[in-house]
C-alpha cells in the first residue's frame, strides 16, 4: 500500500520521521512530501533514509516528463497523511489553495484517495474559531483528522494542540490501510 506522508513546518516534523519510518517497516511504501516550511525543521535526507525512497519537495520539478508529478502522486496513492498539519495547510485545503506539491497533490486526490490529517499547533492557534471552522468544513467533506493531544507546547505553554502520539498516528493509518499488527 502507498501512502503519501506529508510533512508541514510544525516543531513536531521532527516526529514525522518516527512515523515514516514505523510505517516502512509496517510494509508500507511512504512517499514523503516535504514543505517548505517542513524542511526548516528536518531534512529531507532523514526521511528519505527512513522510508527507502526519494523526498518530494518541489511542485515544480519534473522528473518525469511523461506526469505530472502532484497527479501523478495522487493517483498513485491508496492514502495520503499529513502529520503535522499546520493551521497552514489545514487552511489551504479548506480553501482550494494548491500552491505548493503538498496541497495540490492533496486537491488532485480529492474523492479518490483517503487524507488524514494529523494537526499539531499552539492551543491558540488550534482553538481559534478560523481553524476550527475549517476543520469541520473538511470533515464535512470527507477528510479524516487525527486529533492533537492536550501536553506541553513549543511555545512553553500547555494545552491541546500536541501532535498526537506516533503510536496512534500509525494505528490509525494500519486500521485505514487494512493492516493488522504483526
Amino acid at each position: 500500500m502507498k501512502i503519501i506522508l506529508g510533512v508541514t513546518g510544525s516543531i513536531s516534523a521532527y516526529r514525522a520521521a518516527d512515523i515514516g519510518n514505523r510505517l516502512t517497516k509496517e510494509g508500507f511504501d511512504v512517499q514523503v512530501i516535504l514543505t517548505d516550511g517542513g524542511s526548516q525543521f528536518i531534512t529531507p535526507l532523514t526521511l528519505q533514509t527512513l522510508t527507502k525512497n526519494p523526498v518530494h519537495m518541489d511542485a515544480f520539478s519534473e522528473e518525469d516528463p511523461k506526469s505530472v508529478k502532484h497527479i501523478d502522486l495522487a493517483q498513485k496513492s491508496d492514502l495520503i497523511l499529513i502529520a503535522p498539519a499546520t493551521a497552514n495547510i489545514i487552511g489551504k485545503v479548506a480553501s482550494g489553495i494548491a500552491d505548493d506539491l503538498l496541497s495540490a497533490t492533496i486537491m488532485a486526490a480529492y474523492g479518490q484517495t483517503p487524507v488524514y490529517i494529523a494537526p499539531a499547533m499552539n492551543t491558540i492557534m488550534y482553538e481559534n474559531p478560523i481553524v476550527q471552522g475549517n476543520i469541520e468544513k473538511l470533515r464535512s467533506l470527507g477528510y479524516n483528522f487525527i486529533d492533537p493531544k492536550d501536553d506541553h507546547l513549543a511555545c512553553g505553554t500547555t494545552g491541546k494542540g500536541a501532535l498526537a502520539d506516533v503510536d496512534r498516528i500509525v494505528d490509525t493509518i494500519k486500521l485505514a490501510g487494512g493492516m493488522v499488527s504483526r
